[in-house]
């Protein structure tokens, strides 16, 4: 007895056995209970999405011989033919090699006459939306004034391109692509009746592999049973689909955390050893950045039984919303210009470089060494000091830096841009403001509005950063109320807007812009003008 494959194997029977369409299943159950009977249906949506299972379920409810109903017995003859694909009264066709008029015409000739054998006559059309122009027109009449005993559906993964006079004389029903946890339980239910067996990890690789489709995934699980030879491990899914181990994403998104050009590069260099896809790795990495970002906002859509759920969780703290953004954005590209590259692994190198290059403007506003005021320079040994005028309640700066490692005149907003931390802890730096230092004791105050800066995690950061900035262990502590202003980022905010109201005077001071306003009564749309 030759081998079946699962596909056509596990096709569904009936509505009941089918996965992840019950909004479909629900509107054809009630419209065949209640015998509210549409000449024609159109299911739209991708491919391996159940459109065909569907129209043969549908065939088989309007032809069962038990009568018309929405559990169709399977055992009749016309259950059992149409199954088998024998029905005479069911017509299949695919559109995209009988496109042309002459084969509509075909069509129309053949639907004057009654069912041989069915209740119904059943025109399946797949890829219905690959027909000519004048074939719909020939059809049209037919969809019109269609006889009693014909019943249309039409299938197709384009529905745009079909005439809107078709559109509109259809029941249209678009069938979404499968979830991935609906993939994966089917797919572990279909092992457990087929006496086999595969690791969860194989399983959740395989449909995310599918990308919604049921058929790809049970595809790609026959090609993994054949790939394996027994037992489908996720290191057998992993090496035939070509995926990337997340182990090799999360070391590289470790480095980026830390800025460690070296260790990403060291990463990169064993996926180059062992001919990893670069192009599914950057992929890859844009779908765990959006985990990322999912974790941050909203963790609890991540699901408790997520393998890399902790992990994903510590990477969450360590990154701004910002930069996850930014970082999302170059994987996308990187992937894109991927085959513009001198070779695959300059191509992806460079995108992680393009990381660590790149920040959000605020970020990288921060990250850089602010210049130092006249009047105020920045003092290179504690004993030549010149202290600059201390933040109201702060310490005088020369008593600090008399007992610090390193000089420190007081200026917070200044340190707080220079100290090596980033994510998080970084804008609590800069949010913050001095309320006191004696060279082993700093006290910070931070404002009500962003207390959530002031978790345990971001504060031992801070004070990892201090002491490493000092030389010394620092005793950090967060005060939250009220505070003055005098912090890093309202700095910025003030430089920000300083440039924006410079750059506005220049384009209202420019002769030429004057003349267009005089000219043609115009404005300028203040916000639109962006300083370079």
């Amino acid at each position: 007895m030759s081998y079946q494959v699962l596909a056509r194997k596990w096709r569904p029977r009936n509505f009941a056995s089918l996965v992840g369409q019950e909004h479909v299943v629900r509107a054809l159950t009630h419209a065949l209970e209640q015998q509210r009977l549409h000449h024609a249906y159109l299911f739209t949506g991708t491919r391996g999405v159940g459109k065909t299972t569907i129209a043969r379920i549908l065939a088989k409810a309007l032809n069962c011989e038990t009568g018309i109903s929405s559990t169709p017995c399977g055992v009749c003859s016309a259950c059992t033919e149409i199954d088998s694909g024998r029905f005479v009264d069911l017509i299949e066709i695919d559109a995209a090699t009988n496109t042309g008029i002459d084969d509509m015409r075909e069509l129309q000739d053949n639907a004057l006459y009654a069912p041989t054998r069915g209740r119904f006559k059943v025109f399946v059309i797949d890829e219905v939306h690959m027909l000519s122009k004048q074939a719909f027109n020939s059809m049209l009449k037919t969809f019109e004034e269609p006889p009693e005993h014909i019943k249309f559906i039409l299938a197709t993964t384009d529905p745009q391109k079909i005439p809107v006079t078709v559109l509109s004389r259809c029941l249209q029903f678009n069938l979404k692509q499968m979830a991935r946890e609906a993939i994966y339980d089917h797919l572990g239910y279909i092992l457990q009746q087929e006496g086999s067996s595969a690791e969860p990890l194989a399983l959740r690789l395989i449909a995310r592999a599918a990308q919604g489709s049921m058929r790809d995934a049970l595809s790609l699980l026959d090609q993994a049973i054949a790939y394996a030879g027994g037992k489908v491990s996720e290191d057998a899914v992993r090496a035939m689909l070509g995926t990337i181990d997340q182990d090799y994403l999360f070391k590289l998104l470790d480095g980026l955390a830390q800025q460690d050009i070296k260790a990403m590069l060291d990463v990169a260099g064993e996926m180059e050893s062992r001919s990893l896809s670069f192009d599914s790795a950057l992929q890859d990495l844009a779908t765990l950045l959006h985990q990322i970002a999912l974790a941050q906002s909203a963790p609890e859509a991540l699901g408790q039984d997520r393998p890399e759920r902790e992990r994903i969780l510590a990477l969450a703290q360590q990154f701004d919303a910002e930069e996850l953004q930014l970082h999302y954005q170059i994987a996308l590209h990187g992937r894109r210009d991927l085959a513009l590259a001198p070779d695959e692994y300059a191509g992806f190198s460079m995108s992680l470089m393009r990381m660590l290059a790149f920040r959000p403007a605020e970020a990288s506003g921060a990250a850089a060494p602010a210049p130092a005021m006249p009047g105020a320079p920045i003092a290179r040994d504690a004993a030549t000091a010149v202290p600059a005028p201390a933040p109201p309640g702060a310490r005088s700066g020369a008593a600090a830096a008399a007992a610090s490692g390193a000089a420190f005149d007081g200026d917070w907003p200044m340190l707080a841009n220079r100290l090596k931390v980033s994510g998080v802890a970084r804008q609590l730096a800069q949010q913050s403001e001095l309320r006191g230092f004696d060279g082993e004791r700093m006290e910070l105050g931070l404002a009500f509005s962003a207390k959530h800066l002031a978790d345990r995690t971001y504060q031992d950061k801070l004070r990892a950063a201090l002491q490493e900035h000092f030389g010394k262990p620092v005793a950090l502590k967060i005060v939250i109320g009220e505070i003055s202003g005098n912090t890093a980022a309202v700095q910025a905010q003030g430089e920000r807007q300083a440039r924006q109201g410079k750059a506005l005077e220049a384009i209202q001071g420019d002769a030429f812009v004057r003349d267009l306003m005089d000219i043609f009564d115009a404005t300028i749309v203040g916000d639109s003008v962006k300083p370079t």
